[in-house]
């Protein structure tokens, strides 16, 4: 099988730290809707390479922390995948339930694409604001934050289709839903006039609040719809509705190009080349979480850390790459292996 050596360090601090015998032969991975297809990839190589195939659960980021955090032992996954940085509560209840020795890896970066049906006949292009203005819970008119009123697209800009507002997209216990709310709702949020006036009262506190409870809110009212953890099934209500989009990574759009086209946002179509340099503006890092307690007692554990992470896996023109990963350049992917080689023990979050 395919490697990067694991040294005997780690081997050691494992068999130190070696749980009672594990009445488990498989790892066990659950976690984000995003990071699945690439974790799934890695288990059905290591499968083919002689490995046992790892039992991989698409969870949702939030939900997949809860399972990962609950403690310690067979009966909890070994990783969790995460599309957003694992937050300071999330490492407190992984402390709370003795999960102390955690290593976070870096495993390339994502797109939030926003995508309808080639069916659909417009050229789609949106302003961050305009997707605020859509799929928010409350929105300003005439100087007043009301409950969202728009309910076609050309109710926010009369050039827009003059189509009814249908978005489908991920659940709160996704971190794509995290994501987006962070990188697009909040951002558009803050380019309205609105925003704009409450920052220049000068109340920090009371803008700082405004932004992470009226900017931060999907509207419930209809026009957005969650559509669980499968993002396939995104995919499928799209092609079924050529007039609604929807919200999932990177790597659904770009395994769907011959069903689906992208929504430019600020002008930028998302695509690897923008993905990578950020210059798409829904672009985000991709995790995985290893629990380190679980390394020499889960056959094969560190063996499949090593697999994933490496050249073949994550590098450019590494099969991930091939699913629709922006790749980390060999300098950060260099510092990941090492990470995952050294059992790094990641430090507390700062929020």
């Amino acid at each position: 099988m395919k490697s990067i050596h694991l040294t005997a360090s780690v081997l050691v601090v494992a068999a130190a730290s070696a749980l009672p015998a594990l009445a488990r032969e498989q790892i066990r991975i659950v976690g984000s809707s995003t990071v699945f297809p690439y974790t799934q990839a890695v288990a059905e190589e290591f499968a083919n390479q002689g490995g046992v195939a790892p039992i991989v659960e698409s969870t949702g980021t939030g939900g997949g922390m809860q399972i990962f955090c609950g403690g310690v032992g067979a009966d909890y996954p070994d990783i969790t995948g995460a599309s957003r940085a694992m937050k300071k509560s999330e490492y407190e209840l992984c402390v709370q339930n003795g999960v102390t020795d955690i290593t976070e890896a870096l495993i390339g970066y994502d797109g939030l694409a926003i995508a309808v049906s080639r069916a659909n006949p417009t050229d789609w292009n949106l302003t961050l604001q305009q997707v605020y203005l859509a799929l928010a819970a409350k929105v300003p008119v005439n100087g007043t934050l009301v409950d969202n009123p728009n309910k076609k697209w050309s109710d926010i800009d009369p050039a827009l289709p003059d189509a009814a507002i249908v978005a489908y997209g991920p659940p709160p216990t996704s971190g794509t839903r995290d994501a987006f709310v962070e990188l697009a709702l909040r951002v558009g949020c803050e380019e309205t006039d609105y925003a704009k006036s409450v920052k220049a009262a000068g109340d920090k506190a009371a803008y700082d609040k405004f932004v992470e409870e009226d900017c931060s809110r999907m509207r419930q009212d209809g026009p957005f719809v969650e559509a669980g953890e499968n993002d396939n099934l995104i995919v499928q209500r799209l092609e079924a509705d050529a007039n609604a989009v929807g919200i999932f990574g990177y790597s659904f759009l770009y395994e769907n190009r011959d069903k689906l086209k992208d929504v430019k946002i600020n002008g930028v179509e998302a695509n690897l080349d923008t993905i990578g340099s950020f210059e798409y503006p829904i672009s985000r890092p991709l995790y995985f979480y290893v629990k380190n307690a679980h390394r020499g007692v889960i056959p094969g554990l560190n063996e499949f850390l090593a697999a994933y992470a490496s050249q073949d896996a994550m590098g450019a023109g590494g099969y991930l790459s091939e699913r629709g990963l922006v790749v980390l350049d060999d300098a950060k992917l260099k510092e990941v292996q090492d990470a995952l080689t050294n059992a790094v023990n990641m430090a507390p979050p700062a929020k």
